[in-house]
């Protein structure tokens, strides 16, 4: 469980200090049989930093009370 509790907290700590990411999509815009016109569309994913504190206080929590791994 101490080992669990470890790892949470590492996934908090980057979901605090990264707080999103981006991505691309190509998005097909014209399609007339052999020509196709396509456009790359941008996506954002953003999350709160308190999200990522959350999850550290969890890991905390687990790494505390957790019994020892053998």
């Amino acid at each position: 469980m101490k080992r669990a509790g470890i790892i949470i907290f590492a996934i908090g700590l980057l979901i605090t200090v990264f707080t999103g990411f981006n991505y691309v999509t190509k998005e097909k815009i014209v399609d007339l049989g052999d020509i196709q016109i396509t456009a790359d569309k941008k996506h954002s994913v953003d999350w709160s930093p308190y999200a990522g504190v959350a999850v550290m206080i969890v890991g905390g929590v687990v790494f505390l009370v957790g019994r020892k791994d053998s």
